[in-house]
């Protein structure tokens, strides 16, 4: 084959090439050629293609002079490259770049040209011919903008392992390294702007939002990945709706009827301008305002919709931004396009047409595009519309900086720095090949890709193992995914005062290297709502609920929509909109509003309180009589009641009271272990005490006067060494109860929470019931046996041993006991401690009054009964009645028998003992000394007192006839008369009155 043929069939696949794709590009020859896919112009106009005829190539609508403007960032950074001495030295960059007009089709038809041409060059022809038109293969691209667009461009460049480095597409589908083999970009993926974007909701606490996505690659995985954290946050979505620039008008109006009939204020918009001018326009001419606008970066800043006109309904838009960087020298290049000096750039005559609106008359079949353009001060989109028969001829001398475009908008370079970002990667992964020495590079057996015949494959392997430090001093290096984790501005939409026009003020930032929960900062002195106003809007489903509530669940409602319930007694909340309350600690509830926790009130019987003074004064008093008893019965000593009531007995019976009246003094006051288990073993030790007193006193007594006569070793036992040791081992018993008790089972101090909740009551646990109920058994047993032997001998001498008053002070024991049991067991907290007070108290003054208070009466205000005469009188009394009653039963005996055998009824002894009525007493009391008395009926009876024996005489006057029966009665009244002088003696015996 000659050259001659090899370069016409070279010419003829380039010409083809060449043919293929379209027309209007932007190229430049190069011994490198990278790709360029930009959106020159917003979109391509609707054509009905009936297939009746051949299909024409679409054509492009609405010119974009933020995507010319991208392109102009790729080119300057090419020629930089080209220009550096230490980057790609002998090296020369060039460019193919195409309009994709913002659709999946153009930018399919461009990425199929650079396909195409790479094919060509496989065939390797340059080893048969040398022909000088032969364009090498494009070993990357850069672009395109929108996810959608980049979705597809990738999975074709996929193919063929060409890398592709996107400035734009945010998409995180795009992540997906299984499916998108050689995509990588310089933009920071849309998963932490979901993130972002769910951070600034919870930081202005709302909770009710509506959600609008573009029904594309980009909009809907951004928006789900938005409710994956706003599901997280309890942010609720009240509706979600997907748009398009392509929507018809039905549509459009659907989103706008559930937009306006809405409650949510906020909507989360995941839109790039295009698609949602549609729906913008339609707001604005409904006049739906008051709604927040949380803006995506793909059209936080466009001019499309940052628009004066636009404003009143989208003022209080909020939205990102992807972070700012400089390029020194750019602002100059973008001044000096101008369409006859810009050669290789086929974009730069519909540039200067629509910049000022005029045509350039060679240049008037690509001068059909739109005409108007919009103004913006970020990097904003920009379009126009119009047809050139009304435009004036271009004179070429027009100056670029007298018009306002966004394409001169260099202030904020976000953009145009990624795009920039994405071209010097790629050059610095082609200086990685440049400068790879052999044995250390990245292929196999560590060798090196030749830098002259390098292919795209080899390029995508040393892009993904790229670092470097821009311009900035910041390090870029992709991670696993193609990405480059980057941060974002925040800003707030404000009208400038000076000329109308919309300006973007940051209000924030979002740093995705921080913690979590210290990302998000935003200066709220910056924000503007509407436009003017400071105050945050609501937008909550429900008013918050206050401090003090908790957020209630209303059934069929999302979570967000709630009634605020009250805490209840023992929680709190100290926060708005609460969703649980807490529980307050052991020793703290509630207040009245249950905003916070106030510690518990302690209650116990304390000195201080009203109640547990009274107590206190009582126990005092008892304290103070009994005292007052035992020094009247210590100064008398030695007279006879004191003497009769055995004095000794008398002493301790008085120390046990006082005993008893002190241990109620440790019912009151604050519970401490040491009295918890004090208290109850000295009440009931003194109590026993007492009790065995009183038992071993009273049964002495009743003993004395039943039994027979007391020998000296009856004398000698029943003397006070006896009677002591009866009261110690009684005394014993209780004291190895409480022993038994404190050892097993110790009562101990207690703080009990469960009776009421507002108050703690500090009690003493008793360790053991049980213990307790022998305690007050065992002393209710012996005052039951104390109360028997006061009963029997109730009719003893009065003056001497007191009986009935013993009796009634037995009954007045039982009755407060009995009744303390229900009362301790039907009552709580402190009125436990004052319940057994209350019982210690009435028993011991029930003791020490019928005991005692009739002796001091008698001692002190009747000391004429206080002799011994007195008391044996007494005695003397009592021996007689028994005997007389004794007599008495004899002789009715004795009459029966006489009758039955006498058979007679017609005579009756004459008896000095006569039957009266019931209410007269047939032995009435003698008078001592000299008042005695006879009282007879038929008979004589003498009492007298000498050396210490009584007689006792009785007479019968029988019939003659009944002689032998008179005579056996004389014996048996005799013999009951012997039995009545010895009951004296015996009285007299032990009388303790010597």
């Amino acid at each position: 084959m000659t050259s001659h043929s090899c370069c016409l069939i070279l010419l003829l696949f380039t010409w083809n090439t060449a043919a293929y794709g379209p027309n209007q590009r932007a190229q430049k020859k190069g011994d490198i050629i990278l790709g360029g896919l930009f959106p020159i112009h917003f979109g391509v106009a609707a054509k009905d293609q009936d297939l009746k005829s051949r299909p024409e190539s679409v054509e492009c609508i609405r010119y974009n002079f933020r995507g010319f403007r991208w392109l102009q960032a790729m080119i300057f950074a090419i020629e930089e490259i080209n220009s550096s001495p230490t980057l790609l030295p002998n090296m020369t960059l060039g460019y193919r770049i195409f309009d994709t007009c913002n659709t999946v089709s153009k930018a399919l038809e461009a990425t199929l040209s650079f396909v195409a041409q790479n094919k060509i060059d496989s065939l390797n022809l340059d080893e048969f011919c040398n022909c000088s038109e032969h364009i090498p293969s494009t070993i990357a691209v850069v672009g395109a903008t929108g996810s959608g667009i980049s979705t597809a461009v990738a999975n074709l460049l996929g193919l063929f392992y060409i890398p592709q480095v996107s400035y734009a597409s945010s998409s995180r589908l795009l992540s997906n390294k299984n499916q998108f083999k050689s995509f990588l970009r310089t933009i920071p993926n849309d998963e932490h702007q979901a993130t972002a974007m769910a951070d600034i909701i919870e930081y202005f606490r709302w909770n009710w939002v509506g959600t609008i996505a573009a029904d594309d690659d980009y909009g809907r995985p951004g928006i789900e990945k938005f409710r994956e954290e706003a599901e997280e946050r309890d942010i609720c979505i009240d509706f979600s709706e997907l748009i398009s620039q392509y929507s018809d008008e039905e549509e459009i109006q659907q989103v706008v009827e559930v937009i306006q009939n809405s409650t949510a204020r906020v909507i989360v918009v995941f839109s790039s301008g295009p698609d949602l001018e549609p729906l913008i326009k339609e707001i604005v001419r409904r006049n739906i305002t008051g709604k927040i606008w949380l803006a995506s970066e793909a059209w936080a800043s466009s001019s499309l919709i940052a628009m004066p006109e636009f404003f009143r309904v989208i003022g209080s838009t909020i939205g990102f931004a992807l972070k700012a960087g400089q390029i020194p020298g750019f602002r100059e290049f973008l001044q000096k396009v101008h369409p006859k000096k810009s050669t290789n750039n086929g974009f730069a005559k519909e540039f200067w047409e629509e910049t000022f609106n005029c045509y350039l008359p060679d240049g008037s079949k690509t001068s059909t595009a739109s005409t108007s353009f919009h103004k913006g001060h970020e990097e904003g989109l920009g379009a126009g519309n119009g047809t050139s028969a009304f435009r004036p001829p271009c004179t070429g001398d027009e100056n670029i900086t007298s018009v306002e475009t966004p394409y001169m908008d260099y202030t904020h370079l976000r953009i145009s720095y990624n795009v920039y970002l994405a071209v010097y990667s790629i050059a610095h992964a082609l200086q990685d090949i440049y400068t790879c020495t052999p044995g250390k590079g990245l292929f196999t057996n560590g060798s090196c890709a030749d830098i002259k015949k390098v292919e795209a494959w080899q390029v995508l392997k040393h892009l993904r193992h790229l670092n470097f430090t821009n311009n900035m001093g910041e390090q870029v290096d992709f991670d696993e995914f193609g990405d480059l984790v980057g941060n974002y501005s925040i800003i707030n939409w404000h009208l400038s005062p000076e000329d109308g026009s919309v300006v973007f003020e940051e209000v924030g930032h979002y740093n995705v290297y921080a913690k979590k929960g210290e990302r998000l900062f935003i200066n709220e002195n910056k924000i503007l709502w509407g436009g003017f106003s400071k105050e945050v809007p609501f937008s909550n489903c429900s008013r918050d609920c206050l401090p003090g509530t908790r957020k209630g669940i209303i059934e069929g409602e999302p979570t967000c929509c709630f009634e605020c319930v009250d805490c209840p007694d023992g929680e709190y909340s100290d926060e708005t909109d609460a969703s649980a309350c807490d529980k307050c600690p052991e020793d703290y509830w509630s207040n009245e509003n249950h905003t916070s926790c106030i510690p518990k009130q302690i209650e116990f019987l304390a000195w201080t309180e009203p109640f547990g003074i009274a107590l206190t004064l009582f126990a005092v008093l008892g304290i103070f009589l009994t005292s007052f008893v035992l020094g009247v019965f210590t100064k008398f000593r030695n007279t006879p009641i004191v003497k009769a009531t055995n004095r000794e007995l008398s002493y301790l019976l008085l120390f046990s009271l006082l005993c008893c009246f002190s241990s109620s003094l440790f019912f009151i006051g604050e519970p401490q272990n040491w009295t918890c288990r004090l208290r109850q073993p000295a009440f009931g030790i003194s109590f026993v005490l007492c009790i065995s007193c009183i038992l071993v006193k009273t049964n002495r007594v009743l003993l004395v006067f039943e039994a027979k006569i007391p020998t000296s070793l009856h004398r000698k036992w029943w003397g006070l060494n006896l009677q002591f040791l009866l009261v110690f081992l009684c005394t014993f018993v209780q004291i190895v109860i409480c022993v038994i008790w404190l050892y097993t089972a110790p009562p101990s101090s207690y703080r009990n929470h469960e009776l009421e909740d507002e108050i703690i009551f500090i009690t003493c646990h008793e360790g053991s019931l049980m213990a307790l109920g022998f305690l007050i058994g065992y002393t209710c047993l012996l005052a039951a046996i104390c109360f028997f032997f006061a009963f029997k001998s109730r009719k003893l001498p009065e003056n001497f041993n007191e009986a009935k008053f013993i009796t009634f002070s037995m009954l007045i024991f039982f009755i407060v006991w009995i009744s303390f049991i229900p009362a301790y067991a039907s009552t709580y907290g402190k009125f436990v401690s004052a319940v057994e007070v209350i019982a210690i108290l009435a028993a011991s003054f029930g003791l020490l009054a019928c005991i005692f208070f009739n002796k001091v009466y008698i001692i002190l205000f009747k000391p004429s009964r206080n002799t011994i005469e007195e008391v044996r009188c007494s005695t003397a009394a009592h021996a007689f009645k028994v005997a007389a009653r004794a007599t008495l039963r004899r002789s009715n005996v004795s009459r029966k028998r006489s009758n039955s055998l006498g058979g007679s009824t017609g005579s009756t002894p004459s008896s000095s003992i006569s039957s009266k009525s019931n209410h007269e007493d047939p032995f009435p009391l003698p008078a001592c000394a000299e008042r005695q008395r006879q009282q007879q009926r038929g008979c004589k009876q003498k009492v007298s007192f000498g050396s210490g024996t009584v007689t006792l005489s009785l007479s019968f006057e029988e019939p003659q006839k009944n002689a032998v029966a008179n005579r056996n009665a004389k014996r048996r009244n005799s013999l009951e008369a012997q039995n009545s002088d010895d009951s004296l003696m015996r009285h007299r015996a032990l009388l303790p009155l010597q």
